[in-house]
């Protein structure tokens, strides 16, 4: 039987009308200025950093709150070059034989290609993984079985987003890296059947002389409706 559900008051702090305002415009002018960056310095993050980002993202909605995700930190040389050598493998062979063609012109603008050194030069790297399904493991016979995950991709995206807001307002870069497949990350960072890499996220400072593309984003009128 389902167990009954437990509730409390909610904790939740009214604001005035002029500190709803004053935070919404802080926070939108900081996230204007997030861009994804692919030139990194290898001056090491603290630690901190990244574990208070993770924990704002762990706070993400989640499916039935199952709460489907784990986050993988690395900041060993050796693994992010072993990373680093299979996605570039993996992104060749998109680049040269599996994108299309109305691909390769949509990316074309970002200067993108299949070498990938922010991997090995980002000081730490993220990689996020989605549990398909759950393992539940009965206390008294030690039998395992799955338990259904629902809206897991849609979870671990709003967590990701929240990662990447949290990681930007800490004064961090980040880029979000998607090699497909993707299941040479598994292999590499030895992760069970049940999860599957769902974003590789290179994080730390921009590198002295870091560059982005000049790019714009769709103006709020395009991008919203009223009814």
């Amino acid at each position: 039987m389902p167990s009954e559900p437990v509730f409390k008051p909610l904790d939740f702090e009214r604001l005035s009308a002029s500190e709803q305002s004053r935070r919404s415009e802080e926070f939108t002018r900081r996230i204007l200025k997030r861009r994804s960056v692919r030139h990194f310095s290898r001056e090491p993050v603290p630690l901190e950093l990244i574990e208070q980002a993770i924990r704002a993202a762990g706070s993400a909605p989640s499916g039935a709150n199952q709460q489907p995700w784990t986050f993988v930190v690395i900041s060993d040389p050796d693994l992010k070059r072993e990373m680093r050598m299979a996605a570039e493998a993996e992104e060749k062979e998109s680049y040269e034989r599996r994108m299309s063609q109305e691909w390769l012109e949509a990316l074309a603008p970002l200067g993108t290609d299949w070498r990938k050194p922010h991997i090995e030069d980002a000081p730490t790297v993220i990689v996020v993984f989605r549990q398909a399904y759950g393992i539940r493991t009965e206390p008294e016979t030690g039998e395992e079985s799955r338990v259904l995950h629902y809206y897991s991709e849609e979870s671990v995206g709003i967590a990701v987003g929240f990662l990447l807001a949290a990681l930007h307002i800490a004064g961090l870069a980040t880029l979000t890296h998607t090699p497909s497949p993707m299941k040479f990350l598994s292999d590499i960072l030895g992760r069970p059947a049940n999860e599957r890499a769902f974003v590789l996220m290179p994080v730390g400072y921009p590198a002295e002389d870091a560059e982005v593309p000049v790019i714009s984003k769709k103006p709020l009128d395009e991008i919203m409706i009223r009814r």
